[in-house]
């Protein structure tokens, strides 16, 4: 069988490793060179010109939906915890007794194992379930919902894993508690959330005084939103504003930069595309934030036609 591996940044290090493994077995092997960002990344392109059988995505579990034009099979890659280590999160709890509980893919396995120790500390666990993850208690970069789900219930949220990435997508106002097992680390994110939030809000301020919209449309299997893209164009257009939909598979500040004649990015790709606003030089709107820009848009326009009356 030809088979593509597809491994994410950390572990393109152990793609030889792998690729040999594969050829002792018989099949004829290729590796992905390409930048890959998650489980919406399928390294679909190469597959097809490499007129390959399969392609084996390692890192992630799996994220699309529906049909493929090939098939993909998914290698988690499970990092195990000394979930004792937990321990260092009880005295940042204060009196919280229930905690909304999440963690990555690469720790979700144990994450039974978690909620019993913080059980047996007198905590009340809640795990919930996010729209695009595939098992309780698992978070994406674009998808929190295992906690959204229940954290009006919870006093606090504990997040386990290792970085930044995940945690910030929680948008909640609870208090955050972030322990990286490797380090055995506790970090409170609520003043880094709270930025971030308020960094977004801030766009729509700078967009609102744009005329000329880019609608960026990203061709990665898991990220194509041409629904999105068409009804953001069609808002735009119908409040006289220029608008035009630019798709790419890798979306490139430097490539942006030179379509010269746009003010504001509408972002229908990867929702964490727009966190890193200042790389792109432009505001950058997610579409609940774009219909957020609308609705100021036809009110302030609303109010300009009465006091014209």
């Amino acid at each position: 069988m030809r088979i593509l591996l597809q491994f994410p940044e950390g572990l393109k290090q152990k793609a030889a490793q792998y690729a040999r493994q594969y050829e002792k077995e018989g099949h004829e092997v290729f590796l992905s060179a390409s930048a890959c960002y998650g489980a919406c990344d399928l390294a679909l392109d190469e597959a097809g010109w490499l007129k390959a059988d399969k392609i084996i995505h390692f890192g992630h579990n799996r994220f699309m939906k529906g049909d493929l034009p090939i098939p993909v099979e998914y290698v988690e890659y499970k990092l195990d915890m000394d979930v004792e280590g937990l321990s260092a999160v009880l005295p940042h709890l204060g009196g919280g007794k229930t905690i909304a509980l999440a963690t990555t893919v690469q720790h979700v396995h144990q994450l039974e194992g978690m909620k019993q120790f913080l059980e047996n500390h007198g905590k009340r666990v809640l795990i919930g379930k996010g729209e695009r993850a595939q098992v309780p208690g698992q978070i994406l970069g674009c998808d929190g919902g295992a906690v959204k789900s229940v954290e009006k219930d919870a006093d606090a949220i504990v997040f386990v894993g290792d970085g930044m990435f995940h945690p910030l997508a929680l948008a909640t106002e609870k208090p955050v508690f972030a322990y990286n097992p490797s380090a055995r680390t506790v970090k409170r994110l609520d003043t880094e959330i709270a930025a971030l939030r308020k960094r977004r809000k801030g766009a729509i301020t700078r967009a609102y005084m744009c005329k000329r919209f880019a609608i960026l449309l990203s061709t990665k299997p898991g990220q194509f939103n041409m629904a999105g893209a068409q009804w953001a164009k069609k808002e735009l257009d119908k409040r006289g504003f220029e608008a035009m939909i630019v798709a790419a598979n890798e979306i490139e500040p430097m490539a942006l930069k030179n379509f010269m004649t746009f003010e504001c990015l509408i972002n229908t790709a990867c929702p964490r595309m727009s966190d890193d606003t200042e790389e792109f030089g432009k505001p950058m709107l997610n579409l609940d934030l774009l219909q957020e820009l609308l609705e100021i848009i036809d009110g302030a326009r609303e109010g300009g036609k009465k006091k014209g009356v």
